[in-house]
């Protein structure tokens, strides 16, 4: 037996749309069950995001801390952000982000991992980008506002962020599922096997 998650998609007889934000919207669908019924499901609809685990020469992770106020938490993170254009490429959407939220840029990309972040409520799926050989960006920084405005950069060892994730003191999904995947990837294979930046995402198609 394969392991492997598959397409599949189940009858939807009506579909309506009772919340249209800025970025995202909410879907209730009609959903037909094997066995003939008939369920409404209600799910977010996301444009899905790009994540970056920017790892340096020392073996620290970039982190910044940021607040999230549907948690109503101040969250340890790694850079991410939204897939603004339908069929961007998400390795330029990452480098973006990378640039304007820490202003620094690398040489070698991979993709860590993909993921759907929670799939029994939203369709959100992300892809985590491993980045190395870092240097700082030139020109001037980007201007940051709202939650950003404040927000602290560290770079922090990856064995320490690991322990910190195992004793649940950090809680952001990207970041907990990207430095537990560079520790599988490096105990494993290791990182120059990863699939390479530009390597297929059904979940969002994209350009090359």
């Amino acid at each position: 037996m394969a392991i492997k998650d598959t397409p599949e998609e189940w009858t939807v007889t009506a579909t309506t749309t009772p919340f249209t934000g800025n970025k995202t919207s909410v879907r209730t669908d009609t959903v037909v069950m094997p066995d003939g019924s008939t369920v409404t499901r209600d799910y977010q609809v996301h444009p899905g995001s790009v994540a970056v685990l920017a790892l340096d020469d020392e073996g620290r992770v970039l982190v910044l801390r940021q607040y999230r106020h549907p948690v109503r938490r101040r969250l340890w993170e790694i850079p991410a952000g939204l897939l603004d254009v339908p069929g961007e490429n998400p390795l330029h959407a990452a480098q973006r982000e990378l640039y304007e939220e820490a202003h620094v840029k690398a040489a070698d990309w991979r993709v860590l991992t993909d993921v759907y972040t929670t799939p029994g409520g939203c369709d959100e799926a992300v892809r985590i980008f491993l980045a190395r050989d870092l240097s700082e960006a030139e020109g001037e920084r980007f201007e940051v506002s709202e939650e950003e405005a404040d927000m602290e950069l560290a770079r922090v060892p990856h064995d320490e962020l690991v322990r910190r994730v195992l004793a649940g003191d950090l809680h952001n999904n990207c970041l907990v599922v990207g430095v537990l995947a560079l520790t599988a990837a490096r105990g494993g294979e290791g990182l120059d096997a990863l699939r390479p930046a530009d390597a297929p995402w059904p979940a969002r198609p994209f350009e090359a």
